[in-house]
């Protein structure tokens, strides 16, 4: 994997860090370098948290890691660095937290995660838990491409049974509180870094959770990105139909009605794919960022809408005793639930949710 470094060391600890960053990526077999390269798939970007420079990739598959440190008391991690992570368009932020002559690193996720690294003197130890963390999630592969087609039946350009089942569960999980606000990227980014992030993902917004129920044997409906979803009217726009996966086009294929101009499906809709493809008595699956004691998880925070995270969540659910109703989590992140309806879900689910999610 080819490795680039950009930005400036401004302290000893930074450069002690990116040192020891580089030296570990490279006992790995990555290949690294100074400053940016066309065919690079990680980028490591030095940036202060005043000023946090914006790495503007090329293409969707490079993974950029931002690394930032401070010496003010960070009390709630995510809050104080996921603005850094967006302001600096990168997919995982590193943050040294200076504490005396010791540091703490924490680590937040696009997906509202965070956890801490600690460094205990042993710096083999420290770098290769850095590493082994940060890895399979920079080398992971995004699935989400959208395919539109305007062959969308016109019995169904105002939707059925399904999308009215959609949109009573979206008013449910509002009234649970359980949709955290889409995140206002448009309020934190300029102008020309908003416009390549749409234009680089097809995203105007940052929202959490989503919702699906199957049409037939091969179909399903879901909820688009980035929308509100206490509010899921219009198809097409806020309830999209999904038909196939084009693996050689590594694109969510969808049917669309041809007087509207469509959002992107969520980007979870490729591990939704996978287990409605193999388990036909699945009717509906629910993702929210939530949690329920005793429920196995995948082993690795691997980032929302890649290939590796949707194998890992099919895994959980096709080992669970009854697939068509299975509650599995997802590390640092929520739960993936499956059911035979929506409204089944719900009264599985009622009384049992944990609103903070573990983080490790």
């Amino acid at each position: 994997m080819n490795v680039a470094f950009t930005g400036e060391a401004r302290s000893n600890l930074v450069q002690w860090f990116a040192t020891g960053l580089r030296q570990v990526l490279a006992q790995n077999g990555c290949d690294c370098q100074a400053g940016p390269a066309d065919n690079v798939r990680l980028v490591v970007n030095l940036v202060t948290p005043e000023r946090p420079r914006p790495y503007r990739r090329k293409s969707q598959a490079t993974f950029v890691v931002t690394v930032t440190e401070t010496d003010q008391p960070v009390a709630d991690a995510l809050r104080f660095g996921y603005p850094i992570m967006v302001r600096s368009l990168a997919n995982l932020l590193l943050m040294l937290v200076r504490q005396g002559d010791s540091f703490t690193t924490h680590v937040v996720t696009l997906e509202q995660g965070s956890f801490a690294i600690a460094f205990t003197g042993d710096e083999a130890t420290y770098f290769g838990e850095l590493h082994r963390r940060m890895a399979p999630l920079a080398s992971s592969n995004l699935v989400i491409q959208n395919e539109f087609e305007t062959d969308l039946e016109d019995g169904l350009w105002e939707g059925d049974e399904v999308t009215s089942s959609i949109h009573r569960a979206g008013r449910k999980l509002a009234d649970m509180n359980l949709l955290p606000a889409p995140f206002p990227i448009q309020e934190l980014l300029p102008e020309r870094d908003l416009r390549h992030v749409q234009r680089l993902y097809g995203i105007g917004g940052l929202s959490y959770g989503n919702l699906s129920g199957r049409k037939d044997r091969h179909r399903f409906w879901m909820s688009a990105s980035g929308v509100d979803k206490a509010d899921l009217r219009q198809i097409g726009r806020h309830v999209l139909l999904i038909k196939a996966y084009d693996p050689h086009r590594n694109a969510m294929v969808l049917s669309v009605p041809p007087h509207v101009q469509p959002r992107r499906v969520s980007v979870d809709a490729i591990e939704h794919w996978m287990i409605y493809s193999e388990h036909p008595q699945v009717g509906a699956i629910l993702h929210i960022h939530a949690w329920m004691d005793g429920i196995r998880s995948t082993e690795v925070s691997y980032p929302c809408g890649t290939l590796e995270l949707a194998k890992a969540v099919a895994q959980l659910v096709r080992d669970e005793p009854d697939p068509s109703r299975a509650v599995v989590g997802l590390k640092n992140h929520g739960l993936t639930i499956t059911g035979h309806s929506l409204d089944e879900i719900f009264n599985r689910i009622d009384g049992k949710i944990l609103r903070q999610v573990p983080m490790s």
